[in-house]
């Protein structure tokens, strides 16, 4: 009989959210198996906890903090550990192990301490930070890597856009919604260089640690265009978004290195794809448009 497991907040909302209760059920037994393989002394879950992981503190047999993250499957977090043995602790945190079972994901993961997230610093200060471990992350993968394009993901998320319910979407603009489209497919065609993308990287998957100021975590890796890349954090800055967004994507794009026009532009379309949830960044895609 296996211990009861206790479960993050955040989780557990989640897997009630996508049906995922019978996964919760198996978890306890997951994570059994995983703490005899890999000779773990487990935790308390971190709290309140991510939307798809299982995620604690761990001792392994020679007394190393590390962290175990048991996910469900999510097509974006596909390759996070194919990522991060790419990156080897290069601005990013160092993967110990990984396993890929039957209905889950686990990862040993290197542990941040004293881990407190780069969100909590003022937001021109985060701008920095991302910056930085962008510039660092950002390279050609080693030959014989399986990570999946950005084209590929875009072309996935204009179709899951253009498959939404008409009344959804009733509210648009037409002519703006067509060119954000247009843009978000061809984009990713027409960039200069091909890189290992973060594809989430914002303030808040930046945690402190005692190795490297700053170490990323939770990446969901793609190859395509570094511009993209800074797009996550800008969405997540979003009073300054709003109140200016060119002023906002000039700074990002000085301090990333890339093109500031080419950052507006994948801006434009990704707050179109995204004007269905999120109704404020309807009015940041008309500031933004092309023209």
């Amino acid at each position: 009989m296996v211990d009861p497991l206790p479960m993050p907040r955040a989780l557990v909302r989640a897997a009630e959210q996508e049906g995922r209760d019978a996964w919760l059920l198996t978890l306890p037994q997951t994570v059994h198996d995983l703490k005899d393989r890999w000779a773990l002394t487990v935790g308390e879950p971190f709290q309140p906890g991510g939307s798809c992981a299982w995620v604690a503190p761990v001792r392994d047999s020679t007394g190393a903090e590390l962290v175990l993250k048991v996910a469900w499957p999510h097509p974006e977090a596909e390759h996070e550990a194919d990522g991060l043995r790419e990156w080897a602790g290069e601005g990013a945190v160092r993967l110990h192990a990984s396993a890929e079972l039957e209905d889950a994901t686990a990862l040993l993961l290197e542990r941040c301490i004293p881990g407190t997230a780069a969100d909590s610093r003022p937001e021109p200060e985060q701008d920095v930070i991302v910056a930085g471990l962008l510039r660092r992350l950002w390279r050609r993968p080693a030959p014989g890597q399986r990570f999946r394009t950005l084209q590929s993901m875009c072309d996935m998320w204009a179709d899951e856009f253009e498959h939404k319910p008409v009344a959804m979407k009733e509210n648009l603009d037409p002519g703006l919604t067509r060119e954000g489209l247009t843009l978000f497919r061809a984009l990713p065609g027409t960039a200069d260089e091909q890189v290992l993308l973060c594809t989430d990287l914002h303030a808040g998957n930046v945690l402190a640690a005692d190795r490297e100021p700053w170490l990323v975590i939770d990446p969901k890796p793609y190859v395509g265009d570094p511009t993209y890349d800074v797009l996550q954090h800008l969405l997540n800055c979003r009073a300054r978004l709003v109140a200016d967004p060119r002023d906002l994507v000039g700074r990002m794009a000085g301090l990333a290195g890339v093109d500031k026009d080419r950052v507006g532009l994948w801006l434009f379309a990704r707050c179109v794809v995204e004007s269905v949830q999120w109704p404020d960044l309807r009015e940041v895609a008309r500031r933004l448009a092309p023209g």
